[in-house]
């Protein structure tokens, strides 16, 4: 049995404009274990599926199980098999940490669980801020009450919904190495993020999501494998010639660009440096996520999606 099931799922919204569709026909399932990524755009539908999952919205069409409870028929059960991490900060600014999470528990029906309280406050960095009121904490302490408030009640499957957006590093590498430790205990983690290294280094399978249809479902390893070019990267100061800026993926001083084979390497620079542009730092490296990922997102991209 799939620990998350999404058979045909649609969901259309209707605006003064007319009907919008954020979900449609998405189908996939979430075998119990997995460490899964659910990757896309700012509108793909990632958010909306998330809420469907969650009980927070319905689904125009089709069903979605978790643990094999429908989460619309089967509400309670279903919602109890799930720790979910929303994007957004929501916190009770009457409460101190611990106390927040007493109560979190108690929705669940969850009682006597303070060892394993005191195991989420040290696993998350914040057993000295367990006194604390709520809203004396910065946001990347709010952020780890929201994880720690998901995990309370042990669920078998964990949805993190952009968990480390606009957090520093130390908490991205806090929550990564205690989520990767309950996924190893058998948990089942459901990510979406922007964060494509996180993706590529922690999920053993993604889905893609471009304008709430799926375009690409396989594991992580098959598609960087499947990605048909090397990368040439270096950094330069001037701009460039249009036949490579259209193909190029450049932040700030440091260009990126698809390349098949050695000859097509040297092409390229003779074509840079006829164009009076100075190169420096070159090297040639193996695709990454972000890589594939943009490539999947293109025209070109989409029509390989279709046969994922």
């Amino acid at each position: 049995m799939p620990a998350i099931s999404f058979q045909s799922v649609s969901k259309a919204f209707r605006t003064p404009r007319g009907t919008f569709t954020a979900l449609d026909g998405v189908s996939f399932d979430i075998e119990p274990g997995e460490f899964f990524g659910l990757l896309g755009p700012n509108g793909a539908g990632k958010t909306t599926l998330i809420s469907i999952l969650a009980g927070l919205a319905r689904a125009t069409s089709g069903t979605v199980r978790v643990h094999g409870h429908d989460v619309q028929a089967e509400f309670a059960q279903a919602r109890r098999q799930l720790g979910v991490v929303p994007q957004e900060l929501v916190f009770d600014p009457f409460f101190t940490v611990r106390e927040a999470l007493r109560i979190q528990s108690g929705y669940f029906g969850v009682r006597g669980n303070d060892a394993w309280i005191d195991e989420l406050l040290d696993s998350l960095g914040l057993a000295d801020k367990a006194q604390s009121n709520m809203r004396q904490l910065s946001g990347g302490m709010k952020r780890r009450v929201l994880v720690a408030q998901a995990l309370v009640h042990k669920p078998p499957v964990i949805v993190l919904d952009e968990p480390t957006a606009g957090v520093d590093v130390e908490l991205r590498q806090t929550l990564w190495q205690f989520i990767a430790r309950l996924n190893r205990e058998g948990h089942t983690v459901l990510l979406t993020t922007h964060y494509l290294e996180e993706a590529e280094a922690l999920c053993s399978r993604i889905a893609m999501l471009k304008a709430g249809k799926v375009v690409a479902l396989e594991r992580t390893s098959d598609l960087l494998q499947a990605a048909s070019s090397n990368v040439l990267r270096f950094k330069t100061d001037g701009q460039l010639p249009p036949e490579f800026a259209e193909r190029a993926r450049v932040t700030g001083r440091i260009v990126q660009l698809p390349a098949h084979d050695a000859h097509e390497i040297e092409l390229q620079l003779a074509a840079i440096r006829r164009a009076g542009l100075q190169v420096e730092d070159v090297e040639i490296r193996k695709p990454d996520l972000e890589d594939v990922f943009l490539d999947v997102m293109s025209a070109r991209g989409q029509a390989q999606g279709a046969h994922a």
